[in-house]
């Protein structure tokens, strides 16, 4: 590397490219003006996390609002962040509703929850919903970095036909949308958001340089080390920490997959031959030179997927290769079965519970599982530091349902939650009642001024949420 260097930096090699966090100090020696500078320009992020079937709200909502509100059962996971998010009731996702369209509340609760808009009731290719609120934030800044933003998933989903009572199946698992009739559908294979995040996006190249770390056993790193090693004498002590730091999450993340593809494939390395294999390889433990693994699949672990799927969030973010991204946990209307939590049944088939008190204790333990794997991401997040404070502090990431009770199929009184300080623009620690009735598209135009992309209006909002910062 030669000329000036950029406070992010990218390392690169064959088909590679491993973007790297935002550095303060840079170079030995550097005025600490230069840190202060940096933890200024720390960027705001902005992520929307959805689960379906809305949730048991008695075991939600917090009894007391302010701050030091007791947690009720289904958010006790959060409580090592219980200052860094607030639960925020009344709002509504009015164009969720029928509003004269019959039935179809599951298809219309995830095409409206960020787009405040009434999805075209059709199972045809005239799709239209509208923009959603992500997209609006990545419009903002998508010159400044990468990937202009990043969905993620957990279900496939299909982007034709009928799924719920004359909705197209692209309304039931689509969040994200780029225009009103074009959606961003999301990415569920944990190995193809791995290759994304960190190839060079060259055409045949990427390939060819994943086809050699297959055939060698090589890690992602093992392409970059001569740009690493080259950089890291130019950095100070501070600075080669943090990038360390990062390469070996981005290791550890590579060893997860090759161990889950190994569980998925049945390949076994017990009394393999490590003969051949770089230093790298022999760390992930990806067997000998020259035997392909078949192709990643999905894990059948449904907690570690999730979980997979926060761990490239988090490192999108904290290298800055993207600021907004979007993660649906299971499709609107999922009957996901929940077995390893000894929940047999299909979750929608118990969303629909009809006061039966065995089925709302199981639909708690789905709430529960769901909440655990938020405060996942939450602690990856709140355990990278960034200036002053961490990761987390310079995020805001909304998580909840576009269904209440999913009983009743009711829209208003929906369960939201807002994590992150977003870079000291919000004040978390708290439960917000707000009136009945308010729109959910109230606190995304806030949100987006608080992002610099103000918007006088969006979708069904009728102003500015306020009491947030």
């Amino acid at each position: 590397m030669t000329g000036q260097m950029s406070r992010r930096t990218v390392l690169k090699g064959l088909g590679t490219a491993i973007a790297l966090p935002l550095f303060e100090g840079m170079l030995p020696g550097v005025a600490t003006a230069a840190a202060v500078a940096t933890r200024k320009a720390a960027p705001k992020r902005m992520a929307f996390l959805y689960v379906p079937n809305g949730v048991h709200m008695q075991d939600w909502t917090p009894k007391a609002e302010g701050t030091g509100f007791a947690l009720p059962a289904t958010l006790e996971p959060l409580k090592p962040f219980q200052q860094d998010f607030m639960v925020l009731s009344g709002l509504t996702a009015d164009k969720a509703r029928p509003n004269g369209d019959g039935p179809g509340d599951h298809a219309r609760a995830l095409s409206a929850f960020l787009t405040g808009r009434q999805a075209r009731k059709t199972h045809g290719a005239d799709i239209r919903a509208g923009i959603s609120v992500d997209q609006i934030a990545a419009e903002k800044v998508a010159q400044e970095t990468r990937f202009r933003s990043l969905e993620l998933g957990c279900e496939p989903g299909r982007q034709a036909g009928n799924c719920d009572s004359g909705y197209s199946c692209a309304y039931s698992c689509n969040i994200s949308w780029r225009t009103e009739s074009t959606p961003n559908a999301s990415e569920i294979n944990p190995r193809l958001v791995f290759e994304r995040l960190f190839s060079n996006g060259v055409k045949g190249e990427a390939a060819t340089a994943r086809a050699k770390r297959e055939r060698y056993r090589l890690s992602v790193l093992d392409l970059v080390m001569e740009d690493a090693n080259n950089l890291r004498h130019r950095l100070g002590a501070t600075d080669q920490k943090k990038m360390d730091e990062y390469l070996t999450a981005v290791r550890e993340l590579e060893m997860r997959l090759v161990r889950d593809e190994r569980v998925e494939t049945g390949v076994s390395r017990k009394g393999r031959s490590e003969t051949g294999v770089s230093e790298r390889g022999k760390e992930m433990g990806v067997g000998e030179r020259g035997r392909a693994l078949k192709p990643a699949g999905v894990p059948t672990d449904y907690g570690e997927h999730v979980r997979l799927m926060a761990d490239m969030m988090a490192l999108a973010f904290q290298g800055d290769l993207t600021r907004v991204a979007t993660f649906v946990i299971a499709n609107e209307g999922s009957n996901r079965s929940y077995g390893f939590l000894k929940v047999p049944e299909g979750h929608h088939d118990l969303s629909h519970h009809g006061g039966d008190k065995a089925k709302h204790a199981k639909l708690q333990k789905i709430n529960h599982f769901h909440a655990s794997q938020l405060a996942y991401l939450l602690g990856k997040l709140k355990g990278i530091k960034e200036g002053d404070g961490t990761l987390l502090d310079n995020c805001m990431i909304v998580y909840g349902s576009g269904i209440g009770d999913g009983n009743a199929h009711n829209h208003d009184e929906l369960p939201i939650l807002l994590a992150g300080k977003g870079n000291g623009t919000l004040k978390p620690g708290r439960h917000v009642r707000y009136k009945r009735n308010t729109p959910l598209t109230n606190l995304y135009v806030a949100m987006l001024d608080l992002f610099g992309a103000p918007v006088k209006s969006f979708g069904d909002s009728n102003g500015k949420l306020e009491g947030l910062a």
